[in-house]
């Protein structure tokens, strides 16, 4: 038997029906699509929050050359050709060795990765008394970390040294110039390119900021290499013919170069 109640809800069911029958569809999706929008917004919001109290990503670039070109290319700004490089290159693409040889000197072979300079500076603590002569092998790496071991060189008054065949490339100059006594072979390649920034970082927001950033980085990192040279005693020009060359080719310096800007204080034959 129908109550009171139900008579009432069956005779109020057309006239909502048709109530919702009468609403035009396109209003209908308008209401939805506002409803979507408003859910994503706020979505959006919380993520934005999220990320606004979170610590920045970090984007700051490494400044660290490359391994330096088989041969010169085409177009090489002038410099000498190519030296003879013995080493074998599975060494120079290694990270920096340090090891201590007869006649008072000490190795660093490799690439000068990130850290370099501390394991150095452990190593010039440890056998320092023991030690006279740098003797480089590489094609450079962390300008930073070349920047502290030739400051710890020039601390320690050591000598530097490049002889025939080794390589001295990209930051390696800048160690090879901390020497009290800068001592090279005629037929040593030492060589200069620009620094670049070897990686932006994964998931930069904004390419052009962090170029920018990379940009004044290297104008810093060029204005503490050009004073470093100068407490050196070699003429901070050296550094032009970096600051002129590609960071994908070396522009080798030539004996009268190496002597002009005082970058040797000694040739020796060896």
């Amino acid at each position: 038997m129908k109550t009171d109640a139900n008579a009432r809800a069956q005779s109020a069911s057309p006239g909502i029906i048709a109530r919702l029958a009468a609403i035009d569809d396109g209003a209908i999706i308008r209401v939805a699509f506002f409803a979507l929008l408003v859910g994503t917004a706020s979505v959006l919001y919380v993520d934005f929050r999220e990320l606004a109290l979170s610590e920045p990503p970090a984007v700051l670039p490494t400044l660290e050359p490359i391994l330096p070109p088989a041969q010169p290319t085409e177009g090489d700004p002038a410099g000498r050709p190519m030296p003879s490089i013995t080493t074998a290159p599975d060494l120079l693409e290694a990270p920096l060795a340090i090891t201590l040889s007869a006649g008072r000197e000490l190795k660093l072979t490799g690439s000068i990765d990130p850290g370099s300079a501390q394991r150095f500076a452990d190593e010039i603590a440890a056998r320092g008394e023991y030690v006279e002569t740098v003797v480089l092998d590489s094609p450079g790496g962390s300008v930073m970390d070349a920047l502290e071991i030739g400051a710890l060189i020039q601390e320690k008054a050591l000598a530097t040294k490049v002889v025939a065949g080794n390589l001295c490339a990209s930051s390696c100059p800048i160690i090879f110039a901390s020497g009290a006594e800068r001592i090279a072979s005629p037929d040593a390649a030492i060589g200069v390119h620009q620094i670049y920034a070897a990686s932006l970082g994964e998931g930069a927001a904004d390419a052009v900021a962090v170029a920018g950033v990379a940009m004044a980085d290297a104008q810093a990192t060029t204005a503490q290499i050009t004073r470093h040279l100068i407490k050196s005693g070699v003429d901070p020009a050296m550094w032009l013919h970096a600051l002129d060359t590609p960071p994908d080719r070396l522009y080798y310096f030539s004996t009268e170069e190496m002597e002009a800007l005082k970058l040797v204080t000694q040739f020796e034959q060896n």
